[in-house]
């Protein structure tokens, strides 16, 4: 696994690779497997998000209450033409909240990186593709560039609130997300570097404090917030924008920030929107209920 995107840079460089083949052949050769196994299981890793897209069940509700049938309220809005953010963006939300909420009702879903962070990358990919005709392979290819961005986030920083906070859950998940869309946008290695850097540094030092404790608020909604800061963060490094501060400084700025933030906002429900009155209500209710 690279521990560095640069290092990812300087590969494609020098051997006239896509991003996306730097990190499938250092797939291949630290699983020992060969690159058309390899495409394979990636493969399927799409399939199953497709697979939890399709299942959503609009009249599901989670077992505490607290989320289920916004994706469906969002697609009803959207059909009416009541969206300011148009109808790709729409489907793009729609998505995200949908597989938030798949996830809150104990349905399957694909960690990406995390559970809590499961609705961005599938949402900017599955619309995109629908919205642009993108052939299956191509997005297979993008989910390596998104696994590669995701590798040396771990290998660098964390990916887990309980350690570094929501930005290590849905920060990462949208640098991966503004990596793989400006692959399929055709964006250079330094661009997607770029879209990653941008992405995660809109969200550094956002908190984790789930409502009671459970993964559903506000994390479900912040799915749609990462999957729409990737779209924008891909839109401005393939427009040239650079980020002013690289990508492996930006991982080793969120591992800092993480480090540093107090453990009531690190997963604990203990602070941030759980410590609110209404947050607390809802602890309450659900601990008597339960």
């Amino acid at each position: 696994m690279y521990k560095a995107m640069e290092d990812i840079l300087r590969e494609a460089k020098e051997h006239q690779l896509e991003f996306w083949e730097v990190v499938q052949m250092d797939d291949c050769k630290e699983r020992d497997i060969s690159k058309e196994e390899s495409f394979l299981q990636m493969k399927k890793m799409y399939e199953a998000m497709k697979h939890a897209d399709e299942a959503y069940d609009k009249e599901l509700i989670s077992a505490s209450t607290l989320c289920g049938q916004d994706g469906e309220k969002m697609k009803q809005a959207k059909e009416k033409g009541n969206l300011l953010c148009g109808d790709f963006i729409g489907t793009v939300m729609e998505k995200a909240l949908k597989m938030g909420e798949s996830n809150a009702c104990m349905k399957r879903i694909v960690a990406a990186p995390t559970a809590g962070s499961c609705g961005v990358l599938p949402a900017v990919l599955l619309a995109l593709q629908e919205k642009e005709g993108i052939s299956e392979e191509e997005i297979v290819k993008a989910l390596y560039v998104a696994a590669g961005i995701g590798g040396v986030i771990a290998s660098r920083a964390f990916l887990a609130g309980a350690s570094g906070g929501c930005q290590a859950e849905i920060g990462s998940a949208s640098a991966m997300a503004a990596g793989a869309v400006t692959y399929l946008k055709k964006g250079t290695p330094e661009q997607i570097s770029d879209s990653s850097a941008l992405a995660l540094k809109g969200l550094l030092g956002l908190a984790c404090d789930p409502v009671a404790g459970l993964v559903e608020v506000p994390c479900v909604k912040r799915n749609v917030i990462g999957a729409v800061n990737a779209l924008t963060s891909s839109d401005m490094a393939c427009a040239g924008i650079e980020s002013k501060i690289p990508a492996d400084e930006v991982f080793d700025a969120m591992k800092s920030i993480g480090r540093s933030l107090p453990t009531a906002i690190k997963e604990t429900g203990e602070g941030g929107l759980a410590a609110t009155p209404t947050g607390l209500k809802y602890k309450e209710t659900l601990e008597q209920d339960f």
